[in-house]
């Protein structure tokens, strides 16, 4: 068993050999060669943990990629999201969009380690974060990109802005554009990144209303496909089953593919916050259209959005530090 898993490993890292997409960061401080001499190893170290919790668990790829996500979207990219409570912070953990859901922490702190090994207090936590998200999306087969590096670490976290701040499954489709207009990105990102369903899971608690009380009348969601529906309220009952977990993309949950917008078109999306992208807006609806005919596109434009959301209010210079671990600030 330990050898097919090694196997398995190996061939995974072999998996960033594909077509590399190269894009100028928009913030002049930020650049992929950032710890070429501080710490060569850093990638390398970053990549391997990566593979080996994907190995273990497919579903951890997604896991990591919305740590990413919902770090970028409360106060930048400053890693905040891996705060625990101490002292005066309050942990972002305990919002909303994070409560029960996000994960892969562990998996944060097993790369920490291993780059304080190799060169103490040298990579930060945010840029681990961004690391793991490239990471994670090439090995499920998703397009590969240079990332830009040099992001340091905040030394406060917020609950409100996680709360606040973070689309939210049951957002309107006006609500989810504002609050990424809000991080500078348009709507092309909008639709790029949502096609990061295209892997991972959902709770029943973030699309119940969908099956039973979409409009406050007891009458499910007439932009969901029936027969779907019917599927899902198998294990997502009126109460209870809060925490069942259910493919984002049925069709190939751990594959990072264009199926997801495919789903889209035909009714089959499982949030709210997914079907919107082709039910509220003709601009929307024709990036979708183009992503299902076309999957390198998807790839392109995902790879360019992904690394314009890491540029969103990077602390740098000699704002934030360094962490020596990400749950908590350095001692001062």
């Amino acid at each position: 068993m330990a050898q097919s898993t090694s196997f398995f490993v190996l061939v995974t890292l072999l998996a960033f050999a594909p077509i590399c997409f190269s894009f100028k960061s928009d913030n002049a401080n930020l650049y992929p060669q950032y710890y070429y001499k501080s710490c060569p190893k850093a990638q390398e170290i970053v990549k391997s943990v990566v593979a080996k919790a994907v190995a273990k668990e497919a579903r951890m790829a997604a896991s990591l990629l919305r740590l990413h996500f919902h770090d970028c979207f409360v106060k930048g990219c400053d890693a905040s999201l891996l705060l625990d409570s101490r002292g005066s912070i309050v942990t972002e953990k305990r919002s909303n969009p994070n409560r029960n859901s996000a994960r892969g922490f562990d998996v944060i702190d097993d790369i920490k380690s291993a780059l304080e090994k190799e060169c103490p207090q040298t990579v930060s936590c945010a840029d681990i974060l961004a690391l793991a998200a490239r990471d994670s999306t090439v090995l499920a087969g998703g397009p590969n990109w240079e990332v830009p590096l040099g992001r340091r670490d905040s030394r406060s976290a917020s609950l409100s802005g996680s709360n606040n701040d973070i689309p939210a499954p049951n957002n309107t489709f006006n609500t989810i554009l504002t609050k990424f207009k809000r991080q500078g990105l348009d709507l092309v990102d909008l639709v790029a990144l949502s096609g990061s369903h295209t892997i991972g899971n959902s709770r029943c608690v973030s699309f119940r209303q969908r099956l039973y009380n979409q409009s406050g009348n007891s009458k499910p969601d007439t932009t969901l496909d029936e027969s779907y529906a019917a599927q899902l309220r198998n294990r997502c009952p009126k109460s209870g089953g809060d925490q069942n977990l259910f493919f984002l993309d049925f069709v190939s949950p751990t594959k990072f593919d264009n199926s997801y917008f495919k789903l889209l078109l035909a009714s089959k999306g499982l949030l709210n916050s997914d079907q919107v992208l082709t039910t509220k807006s003709q601009a929307s609806l024709a990036l979708v259209k183009q992503y299902a005919e076309n999957n390198a596109l998807f790839f392109d434009h995902f790879a360019k959005s992904m690394v314009k959301m890491g540029n969103i209010s990077p602390l740098t210079g000699s704002r934030g530090e360094i962490r020596k671990t990400c749950r908590k600030i350095n001692s001062s």
